[in-house]
């Protein structure tokens, strides 16, 4: 046992070092240096597309090609250094892969491109071994243009998508401020004061109440009484942080949950907050996605239109184009609003630069100028909004007139006019038996009537708009036209039409 283990680590070495020998025996493949032709023949036939037999200075003695076509032929590559087959751009890569071959024997895989024809390169990518070790050097290639091929589909499918995303977004951004605009309730506060400066057409529907009764009262008007406080609060904040602030309230009349934001901006040299009411079922509307909002931006009856800060068109919905007479939204973006709404060079710069200053503005009337056919009164009314650190101007557009053509209108107003003049002709006729008192209270109920309903047959129905015309409420309106039917109900007259009284 002891002899044993006194020569068993010498007997170890020796099986050892008749492993390496026969390992090296086994690696040495200089033995195939003779054979390196047809070697590289019988590769590129059953396992590559190309195979290139390569001198000790980098030259290339022989080409075998597989199924692959390769075009210009790689035949007349044979005599020339591998890296003038090779682009520009990858040449480096060729004298890296034959320097590891030279120094490890084998090299790495490496994708390079050979010139094709119309300029059309050919990936292909090489490992490379070499055979023994003052052997030629066995390049094998594999052709990847099916494999290109199929991340170009890959990348450009990719890319469709995103441009999809992008649109999708884009829509869903435009539509979120139409829809903003169109039904955003608007006014401005006085910083200081925080009473109300003066308020948009939206604002006066949302409190029941005109925009001149709003001018001088306290900011939460309209607002539930036990949000005072809150409201007061978000004013002061949004004041004193010069940043935007929003909370949720509700109105005191029915209820409704608003969301009131406050932004903090400089008019006139005095510090104003606009701010701005939206109904909570309106916001949940915006949240949803652009199914919803799309649905009412194409629907309304009113035009709105987005500007930048100079007047020039960014969106406009499809009412709007209605009134221009156009086909398609490209036709007026980048445009001047100028250029189709208002007197030229006049009306739209008055109301930008009101804007600018106020942070909302209105005209109670003013004029389309559409492509084709006669003018069209409308009422305007503006309001700032940002998007994002871009300064935009929303408009909404309220027609005033029927766009059927002007002889229809004035011949019905012509018809209206003679109607009121015969009926106070009748007034005329009770001369002698009615006191004077009596016939001046039917001579004005007669033309508050004739008034009223020329105002909303001008506004097209929308009694909002007549009461704004006739520079009253819509529930003053309302409580007028019965009082005046009732009266003349009660002579025996002719009183309002009933549809003007639903």
């Amino acid at each position: 046992m002891r002899g044993l283990a006194i020569h068993a680590p010498r007997t170890l070495r020796s099986w050892e070092t008749r492993l390496k020998n026969r390992q090296d025996e086994a690696s040495d493949l200089s033995v195939l240096s003779q054979l390196a032709p047809q070697l590289a023949s019988t590769i590129a036939s059953i396992a590559s597309d190309i195979a290139l037999v390569i001198d000790a200075d980098g030259v290339i003695r022989n080409v075998a090609v597989g199924a692959s076509s390769l075009t210009p032929s790689p035949a007349e590559w044979v005599g020339k250094p591998w890296t003038d087959t090779v682009t520009g751009e990858t040449r480096k890569k060729i004298e890296q892969l034959l320097q590891e071959v030279g120094e490890a024997g084998v090299s790495r895989r490496r994708e390079v491109n050979h010139p094709g024809a119309a300029g059309l390169d050919i990936p292909v990518a090489y490992t490379a071994v070499r055979l023994g070790e003052n052997g030629p050097v066995l390049a094998v290639g594999r052709d990847l243009r099916a494999v290109a091929a199929i991340q170009q589909r890959f990348t450009d499918s990719q890319q469709e998508m995103e441009r999809g995303y992008w649109k999708l977004r884009q829509a869903e951004s435009r539509y979120r401020m139409l829809f903003q605009v169109a039904t955003d309730a608007v006014w401005v506060v006085d910083a200081l004061t925080l009473a109300i400066v003066e308020a948009n057409h939206a604002a006066a529907q949302l409190f029941k109440l005109k925009p001149e009764q709003m001018t001088g009262q306290p900011v939460a008007i309209g607002l539930d009484a036990r949000s005072g406080p809150a409201v007061e609060e978000l004013l002061v904040s949004a004041r004193a942080t010069g940043r935007p602030a929003e909370i949720r309230t509700r109105l005191s009349a029915g209820g409704a949950m608003v969301e009131l934001s406050a932004t903090p901006f400089r008019g006139d040299g005095a510090m104003l907050l606009l701010v701005r009411a939206r109904a909570v079922e309106a916001r949940q509307t915006a949240e949803v996605g652009p199914g919803p909002m799309a649905g009412f931006v194409e629907r309304m009856h009113d035009a709105v239109v987005i500007t930048d800060s100079c007047g020039r068109v960014l969106m406009a919905n499809p009412a709007f184009l209605d009134l221009c007479g156009l086909a398609s939204e490209t036709q007026v973006h980048g445009s001047l609003l100028a250029d189709w709404v208002g007197a030229p060079g006049r009306d739209v710069p008055a109301l930008l630069e009101q804007a600018r200053r106020h942070g909302i503005a209105a005209q109670p009337s003013a004029a389309i100028r559409p492509a084709r056919g006669p003018s069209i009164e409308v009422g305007i009314s503006v309001a700032t909004l940002a998007d994002g650190d871009q300064e935009c101007v929303g408009f909404t557009i309220r027609r005033l007139v029927q766009r059927a053509g002007s002889a229809s209108g004035s011949a019905s107003g012509s018809a209206e006019v003679d109607e009121l003049a015969a009926a106070i002709e009748q007034l005329g006729a009770q001369l002698g038996r009615v006191t004077l008192p009596d016939l001046m209270r039917e001579a004005s109920e007669l033309a508050e009537q004739h008034l009223m309903t020329s105002a909303i047959e001008r506004a097209g129905g929308d009694r909002g708009v007549a009461a704004m015309l006739l520079g009253i409420g819509q529930d003053d309106l309302d409580q007028r036209l019965r009082r005046v039917a009732r009266a003349q109900a009660a002579r025996g007259g002719n009183g309002p039409p009933s549809s003007l009284l639903n």
